[in-house]
């Protein structure tokens, strides 16, 4: 598979819930969550926290593991994470790069081992995760994976693919001539999908989210602890 990366960003200015990645889950932060989760699934020659505050180095290196400190404009609202992607791929050399966010504390290190088992086993290029929703969905008032026509039962209804970007995979070859030819590199050349639940895709975007991870993660420690993660 060769050298496996994984990259936790980490902006220190978040616009609706402020220094999101210092809020604490059981008194232990965001992101200290997303380290030690990489950490314990073992599947990483390398682990990097991404940032363009040096506050967050401080915490990678109380965690053992290394820091990029990106240019400070990749760390504005502007930025997109193309942008600070392909920063950090310029900078390290890797094979793979795995993003693993801190804003989805519930996802479980076992599904981090079961994703870069998944990738490594496919031809993918990227790996996308995502929530299969078995529900009827419609866009713009048109049905995407059922037809007015009939009623149909749920289970027989083919699940739609809601992309979570809790855990993203891109190879550096690929992502990077994508940029260099001034294409999308998010998606460039083969896309994989990596289904996980519906509790590991939730993401902390506002204080009612933060919440409802609080709420959950008893849940997701039972099933981590009986899955040996």
């Amino acid at each position: 598979m060769g050298k496996t990366v994984a990259m936790i960003p980490a902006r220190m200015n978040s616009q609706r819930l402020t220094k999101k990645n210092l809020r604490t889950i059981r008194g232990v932060t965001l992101i200290a969550h997303a380290i030690r989760k990489c950490k314990s699934a073992g599947v990483f020659d390398e682990i990097w926290v991404n940032s363009e505050d040096a506050a967050f180095g401080e915490i990678a290196a109380a965690e053992g593991v290394q820091f990029h400190q990106r240019p400070a404009e990749l760390g504005d609202n502007n930025a997109t994470s193309e942008d600070f992607v392909a920063e950090f791929f310029r900078a390290h050399d890797c094979d793979r790069l795995v993003q693993v966010h801190s804003i989805a504390p519930l996802l479980t290190a076992e599904e981090v081992r079961a994703f870069i088992a998944a990738w490594a086993q496919s031809s993918h290029d990227v790996m996308l995760s995502c929530i299969l929703d078995q529900i009827e969905v419609a866009y713009e008032n048109k049905p995407v994976n059922f037809t007015f026509a009939r009623k149909t039962n749920s289970q027989e209804l083919t699940p739609v693919q809601r992309i979570t970007w809790s855990i993203t995979g891109w190879k550096r070859d690929v992502f990077l001539s994508a940029v260099a030819a001034g294409r999308t590199a998010t998606y460039a050349g083969s896309v994989g999908f990596y289904p996980v639940s519906a509790i590991s895709g939730h993401v902390i975007k506002t204080q009612r989210d933060l919440d409802i991870a609080e709420a959950l993660i008893n849940i997701v420690d039972s099933q981590d602890t009986s899955s040996g993660g």
